[in-house]
């Protein structure tokens, strides 16, 4: 079982995920005035360069322009790009151009918003242009998908994972923290886990919990082992 998490907004937390046992360290790259944790591209790229050969970098973008997007894959060069902006502002067009425009060695994932049983078929259709998808949840008056810290229904995201089959790899988010990704995992059996807010210090939108940190890993693992 995969574990993710966001937002390291320094080396020294991208490091610290990485003792505690994250496969995949995840940061906002792009300094727009959007979402919390934001960073310039070269404080971005310091932390993809500080992972390479020890864990996955994901580089979030909110922004929905494609050129911008290959703009900060070449600055910033993580090993995936994740675009976290509401899921039709990137629609299957746009990541088709944008699979045509970069390297392969980046892994394109895309959020997408689990609502009804209509995120089914979306989900399907994204699989055909992203490497992962991460299902997670959409709140109204917030900025693209995720970081709400509230979950959606698992049962939907169950059926998108026995749907998209071997198309796409799926990672499940929303609202996950380490008293519930057990049962997550068990529900849906995605191939990986994501927490953002879920391992936050309690009333910060930035600062990670390490404490958190540590019992999401291991009851993530724990769980892939049962």
């Amino acid at each position: 079982m995969i574990a993710q998490i966001y937002a390291a907004t320094s080396v020294a937390d991208a490091l610290k995920m990485v003792e505690l046992g994250v496969d995949q360290v995840g940061f906002v790259a792009g300094d727009y005035g959007e979402v919390f944790g934001e960073l310039t591209f070269a404080q971005a790229r310091a932390i993809a360069a500080a992972l390479k050969g020890r864990a996955t970098s994901s580089a979030l973008t909110m922004s929905t322009d494609v050129a911008e997007i290959e703009r900060m894959a070449e600055a910033v060069q993580p090993d995936i790009i994740h675009i976290s902006s509401d899921t039709e502002a990137v629609g299957v067009e746009a990541m088709r151009e944008l699979r045509r425009r970069l390297p392969k060695t980046i892994a394109l994932m895309k959020a997408i918003h689990v609502g009804g049983s209509e995120s089914i078929d979306t989900a399907l259709q994204f699989a055909a242009v992203a490497e992962i998808l991460l299902l997670d949840t959409k709140v109204t008056g917030m900025p693209g998908v995720g970081a709400t810290g509230m979950t959606h229904d698992w049962n939907i995201s169950r059926e998108i994972v026995a749907q998209v089959g071997q198309q796409a790899r799926v990672i499940l988010a929303g609202g996950l923290v380490p008293a519930n990704v057990g049962a997550a995992i068990a529900a849906v059996q995605p191939w990986g886990v994501d927490s953002n807010t879920g391992t936050n210090l309690r009333g910060d939108p930035v600062k990670k919990d390490w404490e958190r940190v540590r019992e999401f890993v291991q009851q993530a693992k724990m769980t892939r082992e049962t």
